[in-house]
C-alpha cells in the first residue's frame, strides 16, 4: 500500500466488495480508483486480517487505519528564520510587533531576512482560532434587516438616460420574505421613504430594525451607544419599531439581508437584464419579490418565504398607523443676516432676534417648521419646492426694514386714494418722476400719516400744492410747525363766526338789587 490514501470510506467499500468474491477490477471499476491502488489496500487488508471474519464498521476501520497507516504528511519546509526562533518567541511574548522584530534582528545579527518569512513563522507559531458563530433565529415579526446595495447601471432616467441606483432591501428575518426597490441616491429622505413603502408593502412594521452603519440611517456607528437620526427616530416612533443598528465590522449579525437579500437580488433579478425606465425595472422587481423571491425553496428555511409570512408572520406585525408618516427631515440650519435660514435651496424666514444662532430645521412634505435648541417652535412655512424661492413672514424682519419691503407703486396708489384727493396727487407725480426713481419717497410721504394722522397728511399735501411745493420736505414741515391746520383762501371754507352765550349761576333781578343797595 503507497503513501496515499484514499478516503475511508472508499477502503470500507473495497474491503467489503474483496470480502464478497470481487476481483481487482471490479473493485477498480465500482470504487473508481486505479487496480495498482486496490491492490495495495487488499493487501493491507489482508495483513490486518479484515478479509476473514466479522466486518468492520467504518469507525472501526479508521482507528485501524489510523494506528497501522496514518494519512502521508508532507515534510515541513524548514523556514529561513527558524535560527531566530528563541529571539522570535521572546520578542513576540513583550507584544512586539512582527516589523520591529525584523528591524532588531538585523541590527543585531548584521544580516537581511525577509519580513514575509518572518510573518509566516509567526503565524505558525501563533495560529489563529478558528472563529465560530451561532445561528440567531427570531420569532415572527420580530425583525427585519435592511441595507442598500450597488446596483448595476440598468436604469434610464426620464430623458433615456444610464443612472446610478442602489437597491434598497429590507427582509424579514423570520420569514426571509423581502421587499427591494432601486433608489437614485443613498439620502435621509430616501431612506425613510423606502421604509415607509416596505412597510407598506408587508401591510405592518416588524418590532425591531436591523440597519447596516451607513450614514443615512446611523450618525455614529457604535454599537453600544448609536446615536439614531433624529428623522429615523421619528421614523421609529410612528410605526412602533425599535432601532437596532449593526455592530461596526460584523457583517454576519446582518446575513440575512447582506447575501439572501441585497447579493440574491443583484445576482437573481439584477445579472443580465438589458436597461430599462427605472419605474417598470422597479415594478418588475415588486413582483419579483412576491414570485420568485417569495416562492422559492430557501436555501436555509427549505421553505417558502411568501408561504411563512402569509401563514404565521403577517399577522405578527406591528398593524400600520392610521395616518401615514408626515416625511420630515431634521437638519441643524444656521439664521443669517437677512434673517433666512436655507434649505433644500430655498429660504426660509425666522425671527431676526435669532441672527446668527444654530437652530434645527424640520423639513416635511407639506410645511417647514424652525425650532430653537431648546425645541421652542420659532417659525412655520409653506414647503417651498421651487429652487431659490424665498418664504418670508414679515413678523420676522426688524419693524425698521419692513416699509421698504413691502412699497409698491400699487399699494402706494391704493394708501393714497384712501387719504383723500390731495395726496393722491403728491403720490402721483412722486411715481411719476423721470429719470430718478421716487417710489421711495412716496412710500416716506405715507408714512407721515402714522406720525401725524391721515387727515392732517391731506391737509398738508393740500397746501403744498397751493404754494407748488410739493416734495416729503415741505409737507413734513408743515404737519411739524402745524401749518397744516391754517386756513387757505379758496380752498378751505371759511370758519363759521359763533356767537358767545353767558351763562350766569344768579338772575339778573338780583345783579340789579345788588347795585341799588351800592349807591344808597
Amino acid at each position: 500500500m503507497s503513501g496515499r490514501r484514499l478516503p475511508d470510506v472508499d477502503i470500507h467499500e473495497i474491503v467489503r466488495l474483496k470480502r464478497a468474491g470481487h476481483n481487482n477490477s471490479e473493485i477498480s471499476r465500482s470504487v473508481g480508483c486505479r487496480r495498482k491502488t486496490v491492490r495495495a489496500h487488499v493487501k493491507w487488508a489482508a495483513e490486518q486480517g479484515l478479509l476473514e471474519g466479522e466486518a468492520l464498521s467504518v469507525e472501526e476501520l479508521h482507528q485501524l487505519l489510523e494506528a497501522t497507516k496514518p494519512r502521508h504528511q508532507p515534510p515541513e519546509q524548514k523556514s529561513s528564520v527558524a535560527k531566530y526562533d528563541k529571539q522570535i518567541r521572546a520578542l513576540r511574548a513583550k507584544g512586539t510587533e512582527i516589523a520591529a522584530i525584523k528591524q532588531r534582528i538585523e541590527e543585531e545579527k548584521k544580516v537581511q531576512i525577509s519580513y514575509e518569512a518572518l510573518r509566516r513563522y509567526v503565524r505558525r507559531l501563533e495560529p489563529p482560532e478558528p472563529e465560530a458563530y451561532v445561528r440567531v433565529e427570531v420569532d415572527p415579526g420580530d425583525e427585519a434587516q435592511v441595507d442598500f446595495g450597488l446596483a448595476p447601471l440598468l436604469t434610464l432616467d426620464e430623458k433615456g438616460r444610464k443612472r446610478k441606483t442602489w437597491v434598497f432591501v429590507m427582509t424579514l428575518s423570520h420569514s426571509r420574505h423581502q421587499y427591494a426597490e432601486l433608489v437614485y441616491d443613498q439620502t435621509v429622505e430616501t431612506w425613510l421613504a423606502c421604509h415607509q413603502r416596505a412597510f407598506e408593502f408587508f401591510g405592518g412594521a416588524p418590532r425591531r430594525v436591523v440597519p447596516d452603519n451607513l450614514k443615512s440611517a446611523i450618525i455614529r456607528a457604535c454599537w453600544n451607544d448609536p446615536l439614531a437620526q433624529r428623522s429615523y427616530r421619528e421614523l421609529s416612533e410612528h410605526y412602533g419599531f425599535l432601532i437596532a443598528p449593526q455592530p461596526p465590522r460584523e457583517p454576519h449579525l446582518k446575513g440575512k439581508v447582506e447575501k439572501g437579500g441585497v447579493g440574491y437580488v443583484k445576482r437573481n433579478f439584477l445579472a443580465g437584464r438589458d436597461p430599462v425606465p427605472t419605474s417598470e425595472l422597479n415594478e418588475k422587481l415588486r413582483q419579483w419579490c412576491l414570485t420568485t423571491a417569495g416562492l422559492r425553496d430557501h436555501g436555509t428555511t427549505h421553505k417558502q418565504p411568501l408561504a411563512v409570512f402569509e401563514s404565521v408572520e403577517k399577522d405578527a406585525l406591528v398593524p400600520l398607523p392610521k395616518t401615514r408618516y408626515d416625511m420630515g427631515v431634521w437638519k441643524s440650519v444656521k439664521l443669517h443676516r437677512d434673517c433666512y435660514v436655507n434649505f433644500e435651496k430655498a429660504y426660509y424666514s425666522a425671527p431676526f432676534r435669532l441672527v446668527g444662532q444654530q437652530l434645527m430645521l424640520r423639513g416635511g412634505l407639506e410645511s417647514v417648521r424652525i425650532y430653537t435648541r431648546d425645541h421652542e417652535l420659532v417659525a412655520t412655512h409653506d414647503r417651498a419646492w421651487e429652487p431659490g424661492e424665498r418664504l418670508t413672514n414679515l413678523d420676522h424682519l426688524p419693524p425698521h426694514k419692513v416699509p421698504g419691503l413691502t412699497v409698491t407703486r400699487e399699494t402706494c396708489r391704493l394708501k393714497a386714494k384712501q387719504m383723500g384727493p390731495a395726496t393722491s396727487t403728491v403720490v402721483e407725480s412722486l411715481l411719476e418722476s423721470r429719470p430718478i426713481d421716487k417710489l421711495r419717497t412716496a412710500g416716506r410721504v405715507l408714512e407721515l400719516a402714522s406720525r401725524f394722522s391721515a387727515p392732517r397728511l391731506e391737509r398738508a399735501c393740500a397746501r403744498a400744492l397751493y404754494y407748488g411745493e410739493a416734495d416729503l420736505r415741505t409737507i413734513r414741515s408743515i404737519l411739524q410747525t402745524g401749518k397744516d391746520h391754517d386756513h387757505l383762501p379758496g380752498i378751505d371754507p371759511p370758519r363759521p363766526v359763533t356767537q358767545q352765550v353767558f351763562t350766569f349761576a344768579r338772575s339778573v333781578g338780583e345783579f340789579v338789587s345788588a347795585l341799588k343797595g351800592a349807591h344808597s
